[in-house]
């Protein structure tokens, strides 16, 4: 007979366990303690198997014939119903106890293990913990929807950061990836946000690309009265027209004074990978100096105030703002913009130019190639580029 609420709340316990069959496989587990626990009997490929439904009364008489009916159509279906649940319950503490604040900060420890550079490691954690994390970084990454993303993206971009916007919608799909590749998370939601953003109001970083503007602006650095080792910073990078992170952060063991190459090492470069510029006879005169007046240090522009790290990320445009040179007019970063413009119009081919610009091509086996048939030129190339800012000293 099937079993009646009156009787599953009167039973009593005995000196051992005892049954309520309540048909089906169903039954009420009475221990001596007065427990009661919803039990199911079946059968699964020829064994006999024990499903458990909760305790009597929090699982009420008709929720556990209601879970005893779920487990007959698994079984129907050809599914275990035991281990079923089991995957069930694990996939919900899986989903519980990986946030997206987690996986987040997983990834942010990988980058930095895997070589990334301090500031970019910097700039990750700002937009997933300082951006994101507000309101993401509690939930489980399983959980969290396309729509959930977008109005975290939508409000930055409102505030007027629009690049800002697109940048976090980027990194947030990569802590995505990593939780899919670990079996944390079954999509990336931001792939779906594609083209939900306003496009980036683009600011050119300032630049004198004027030869007799940009004569005066050397001489300018060779009359700088300041810190001599950032007077030769600015030298260096006017000649090498590399990125100035990866200037202020050179290491003499980069420097082959015999070869006369620099070799950036590639968890130095923005593109990741290493990056080989050929030293001018200038270039090498810079070094030499720099060697005489900086202090004992394996950086070849240490700080001011520790020769045990590098230049500042302002220090250098902290100097031409004293030299006169507004942010509007030219910055350490405008060095790249001036020689591409000076050298195109002088007749370099724009390939080389790219390649010494450490602009890499994206297909693996033309950039090998270019990186070796480009050298001879690259080296003219920086030398004419060397020789030319000489003579715009010269015409002032």
């Amino acid at each position: 007979m099937a079993l009646s609420d009156t009787a599953c709340r009167t039973a009593k316990g005995r000196p051992a366990d005892y049954k309520l069959s309540d048909g089906g496989g169903l039954y009420l587990l009475v221990k001596p303690s007065g427990t009661r626990l919803w039990n199911q009997a079946y059968r699964f490929s020829g064994k006999q198997k024990k499903l458990s439904h909760g305790a009597y009364p929090s699982v009420s008489l008709a929720e556990a014939r209601r879970l005893r009916d779920e487990a007959k159509k698994l079984l129907a279906s050809g599914v275990d119903p035991g281990a079923n649940k089991k995957v069930a319950k694990l996939t919900a503490v899986i989903s519980a106890t990986n946030t997206f604040g987690g996986i987040a900060e997983e990834y942010l420890q990988r980058i930095e293990d895997e070589g990334a550079a301090a500031s970019t490691v910097t700039k990750n954690r700002w937009l997933l913990v300082d951006l994101a994390g507000p309101d993401l970084g509690a939930r489980p990454i399983a959980e969290i929807t396309p729509a959930e993303i977008l109005a975290v993206l939508q409000r930055i971009e409102r505030s007027g950061r629009r690049e800002t916007a697109r940048r976090l919608r980027s990194v947030i799909g990569t802590v995505f990836r990593l939780a899919i590749s670990t079996l944390r998370a079954k999509d990336d939601p931001t792939l779906l946000l594609r083209g939900a953003l306003k496009a980036p109001k683009v600011q050119h970083r300032a630049a004198i690309t004027d030869e007799k503007h940009l004569g005066a602006l050397l001489v300018a650095i060779d009359a700088y009265d300041g810190w001599p080792t950032l007077r030769c910073a600015l030298q260096f990078t006017a000649l090498t027209f590399a990125r100035p992170g990866e200037v202020r952060g050179a290491t003499w063991a980069e420097i082959d004074v015999e070869e006369a190459i620099w070799r950036i090492n590639g968890a130095r470069s923005k593109v990741r990978r290493p990056h080989d510029v050929p030293l001018s006879r200038q270039a090498l005169g810079v070094l030499r100096d720099v060697r005489e007046v900086g202090r004992r240090s394996t950086l070849v522009f240490p700080s001011i105030r520790s020769n045990a790290r590098p230049l500042s990320e302002n220090a250098m445009n902290a100097a031409l703002r004293r030299m006169g040179f507004t942010q509007d007019e030219m910055t350490a970063h405008g060095f790249r913009a001036a020689a591409s413009s000076v050298l195109n119009e002088r007749g370099f081919r724009p390939d080389v130019i790219e390649a010494a610009l450490g602009h890499q091509d994206q297909n693996e086996i033309r950039r090998a190639y270019n990186r070796a048939s480009y050298w001879p030129e690259r080296i003219e190339l920086m030398q004419a580029w060397a020789d030319r800012l000489d003579q715009l000293r010269r015409t002032l």
